[in-house]
Parts: structure tokens; sequence; C-alpha cells
């Protein structure tokens, strides 16, 4: 019997402090209206003053192995999907192994900015399937707020921090539970609509984001779209029969164009970029995690995870939990 990845358990974690849109306006030349109205986002966390990525990845990790029933010592593969990483080197995955005392097997990061969820889940789920790995941590952690460009409002009013993060195990499984189907695609010669003006090969500093909203938003809705649809046409599962659609929380209105464009039921999309903002990596496992623990995701849901980021990158990950 083949190997499959079983998510068995997700959790979450979020900076304690609140940005909102009000606090916002003070700042620069925007209103709770005008945000609202572009983007759907009321608020978003923002980390302390020294609150890392990893210290956000560790409170979302801590939280996903309590949900799985699971400790260090049963964890061989931990995945962090960031572009706000601690330092350059090491991974911020190896600063969460030695937080977490997990002493097995390899840790890593992951950049695929936004879409960082989906493709470390994808990559996992290679490790497991193959045998290589037994149990992984997979997390998405973000920093967002320390790349922000805070006079920048097409930018600035977007993001917020914050983590999420699922465990995986590789189980024989005799039902269709686990990881179902993944698809992953980058398009590097739309580097230029998403992107962060620093780095230490480039220009030996850190950078803004920088971002042409418009171009994003209509390659969001057409790539995100179709991502899910090969997904689902991979698994040979019609779109109608999914539970539930998480999608990144890049912007209320993307979420509601792809749901026209595919005949989606509204009330089947996972939203919660009114409260998080846009958190990059972290906003589908942390988006997972509220939906699972306020009880509409349950054990045997098909749920449809899929995201785009800089890169360009897209991908989705079908699952039944």
């Amino acid at each position: 019997m083949a190997l499959r990845s079983v998510l068995t358990g997700v959790g979450s974690h979020l900076p304690q402090r609140i940005l909102t849109n009000a606090e916002l306006a003070k700042r620069v030349d925007t209103s709770d209206e005008w945000i609202v109205e572009r983007t759907g986002i009321r608020q978003r966390h923002i980390a302390a003053d020294g609150e890392r990525t990893s210290d956000l990845a560790c409170g979302a990790g801590v939280q996903a192995l309590q949900s799985a029933g699971r400790d260090a010592k049963d964890i061989d593969l931990i995945i962090v999907a960031t572009t706000t990483p601690d330092l350059t080197f090491p991974a911020t995955a190896a600063r969460v192994q030695a937080e977490l005392g997990v002493v097995n097997g390899a840790a890593f990061d992951l950049q695929a900015v936004c879409s960082g969820f989906i493709f470390a889940l994808a990559t996992a789920d290679n490790f497991l399937a193959r045998g290589q790995a037994k149990a992984a941590l997979v997390i998405g952690a973000e920093t967002f707020s320390r790349i922000m460009d805070w006079e920048d409002r097409g930018t600035c009013v977007l993001f917020g921090d914050g983590a999420g993060a699922v465990v995986l195990e590789a189980r024989e499984e005799r039902s269709d539970r686990g990881v179902i189907s993944t698809f992953l695609r980058t398009d590097g010669r739309m580097h230029d609509l998403l992107y962060v003006d620093g780095g230490p090969s480039q220009t030996q500093s850190v950078g803004k984001v920088r971002m042409i909203g418009n171009a994003v938003f209509r390659q969001a809705v057409e790539h995100i779209s179709g991502a899910m649809l090969e997904a689902c046409a991979r698994a040979g599962v019609a779109l109608d029969e999914v539970d539930w659609f998480v999608p990144h929380q890049a912007n209320q209105r993307i979420l509601d164009g792809v749901a026209r464009k595919l005949g989606i039921d509204v009330d089947k999309v996972v939203s919660t970029v009114a409260l998080h903002g846009n958190t990059s990596a972290a906003s589908v496992p942390l988006a997972l995690d509220v939906a699972s623990r306020d009880g509409r995701i349950k054990k045997g849901d098909l749920v449809l995870m899929e995201a785009l980021g800089g890169g360009l990158t897209w991908g989705a990950a079908l699952v039944r939990m």
C-alpha cells in the first residue's frame, strides 16, 4: 500500500499588537473606508520589537503538534516557508528546530513568497510519500512589517505578521485522507510585478516591498483559478465536490473574483483577510487553523488551498482532512 501524507494537526500564532485602519490613516494618506472598499482588510497584527519570524513559527508549531497529539521526538522534517527570515543564514527552520527541541532529520527554509506554504506542503508531501521522512512540521511564518514602506499606501495597508503550521504524517491509508494532489508554477518573467528592492547580493540591504497592484490582481484571478482547476483535474475531482476553499488571504476582491470566475459558493470560501490582512506564506495555514478551530472544517472534508505570490509563483493543494 502506498504511503500518503495525512494532515493530522494544525496551529497558528499571531503577534499581540493589532494595527487598525484608523491608526494607519494617521501615518499615511488613507482611510478605513478606502482600505475596506479596496481590500476588505480592517486590521492586521504587527510583530513587537524583538519578536522574530522564528518566534511566530514556534508558536504555530507548538499548536500544530498539540493538535496532532505529537511532540518534538516524532518530527523528522521541518520546512519553514518565509520571505522574512530571522537572518540571511542559517535557515529560520534551524532555529525553530532547536527551539522546539527537535533532534531528528532535516530542517530548511523555502522561499516562494505568498505561495510558500503551498510549495512547502508539496515538498513535504514528496519527502513523506517516498519514505524519506515520517512526520513533517510545515510552517508558513512572516514578519512582513519589517520590509514595508510605511509611506506607500498601496502596499503598507495590505500586509500583516503571523504564522500557521500543519503536521503531516506518512501513513498507509486505506481511505483517501491526506494530500491528494498539488500543482505548482513559477513565471520569472513577471518578476517586476511584485518584489522587494533589496537583497544581500544585489544591494547589500533588506529592501522594501514594491508592487504593481492592478497587474497582480489580474494575474492572481487568472492563475489561482487555473491552479485550482488543475489540482482538481489531477485528482479526478470536480470543483463542486470540494467542501472548503482556503485561499491565500491577499485581498477580498481577489477572493471574490476567483469565486465568481469559477462559480464557487462564497459560503465555502474561508476568509480571514479582514482580521489578519495579507500574511504572505502564513495566510493559508492561518486561515486553515481558524476554520478548523471554529468547527467549519472537519475530519473527512475535502479542502482546496491555493495561493499566488511574487516571482510570480502560484499553486494549489487538494487535501482530504
